[in-house]
């Protein structure tokens, strides 16, 4: 059951980066929630420890089945048992740090990503706002200067 939580949950991580928004000028990045992926991220590591339980009690409920059916060939069946049981707790330990580790990893590079995304889009707005100052100075400047040729020109007429 828990597997199929965490595999349930990686799907709807999944799902949210493959219909996440386009970031702006971009085909390979996107933006999407963050406090949406951090809690699935959250969820599925809490779900780890879940699944290795279950990996374990797996292995304990076998070694006791083992040796209440097969007393005579107890020691190596036994022996057999705890072999297999610790490889699928090796294995699942194994699984379960992959696992943290490409989470982490996926996330650090969306997150990386987004902000990347942001900061481009922050000296976008940057540079359009110096431009637009510009631009409204400029425009401010012949405003006066065509203020004061009327106004000297009046002046003469006066006169």
């Amino acid at each position: 059951m828990a597997e199929e939580n965490v595999q349930k949950l990686l799907d709807m991580l999944y799902e949210m980066i493959d219909e996440a928004k386009n970031a702006p000028l971009s085909n390979d990045k996107c933006v999407l929630n963050r406090d949406e992926a951090l809690d699935l991220l959250d969820e599925i590591r809490a779900q780890m420890p879940v699944e290795l339980k279950r990996a374990q009690e797996l292995v304990r409920a076998r070694d006791e089945y083992v040796e209440a059916k097969s007393k005579v060939y107890e020691s190596e069946v036994l022996t057999a048992a705890r072999a297999k049981g610790h490889d699928i707790v090796t294995r699942a330990e194994e699984r379960s740090r992959e696992m943290y580790r490409v989470a982490n990893d996926y996330s650090e590079d969306v997150l990386r990503r987004t902000e990347e995304a942001v900061q481009m889009a922050l000296d976008e707005v940057k540079q359009t706002r110096v431009r637009f100052r510009a631009a409204s100075n400029e425009q401010m400047q012949r405003r006066r200067e065509e203020l004061n040729k009327s106004l000297e020109k009046n002046d003469k007429e006066d006169k």
